[in-house]
Order: structure tokens, then C-alpha cells, then sequence
């Protein structure tokens, strides 16, 4: 796979992160942040590190299914592994602009 296949798969799996909410929270997980690395293998597998606002989400086995489910579900993708991760921890500075201003921190 070339480099630019890789690229057009990462943004098509940025889209659909970009369709996966926190129940309590009104921004989507790739906005606020939680998504740490997306890795599209040559076999077309993709690795996702991830993490959560907090280390006892009460929603995270919906959240990593709806992850996984989605991804697989990219037209090219093979198969998705999603890693929870709490290294770095996450707070409000990963969130980006417009997740801060939806949520009222600027």
C-alpha cells in the first residue's frame, strides 16, 4: 500500500471517529482529543490508541465497540484493534478549538 492510500485511509477513518460521542458528552471522541494514534497496516488492518476524559467512563464498552464497529466499516479496512490507553492522561488541553468552544472553555 502507498503512502497516499494510507493518508486517504486515515481521513476516512477521521471521518467516521468523527461520528462517535461520549453519551454525556456533546462533542464527538476524535474533537475531545481521546484518539491517540491511528496506525493503517500494508494488510490494511488499522491499530487505534484511545484513551477517555475519565478512567471509569461508565459508557467505554459502547464507545471502544462503536470505535471498532465503524472503522471495520471504512470501505478498505480489513480489521480494527482498539487500544485503551491512560499514557499520557487526558485532559482539556487535547481538546481541540472547536470542542472547547462547544463545551464553553473559551
Amino acid at each position: 500500500m502507498t503512502q497516499e492510500e494510507k493518508t486517504l485511509l486515515e481521513g476516512r477513518i477521521v471521518d467516521v471517529l468523527k461520528t462517535v460521542y461520549d453519551p454525556e458528552i456533546p462533542v464527538d471522541i476524535y474533537e475531545l482529543g481521546m484518539i491517540y494514534k491511528i496506525d493503517v497496516q500494508d494488510d490494511r488492518s488499522v491499530d487505534i490508541d484511545m484513551t477517555f476524559t475519565a478512567p471509569n467512563c461508565p459508557a467505554a464498552d459502547f464507545i471502544l465497540e462503536d470505535v471498532r464497529t465503524k472503522v471495520e466499516g471504512v470501505d478498505g479496512i480489513t480489521s480494527c484493534n482498539v487500544n485503551l490507553v491512560f499514557e499520557p492522561a487526558w485532559d482539556q488541553s487535547m481538546m481541540s478549538l472547536e470542542a472547547r468552544v462547544e463545551l464553553g472553555f473559551e
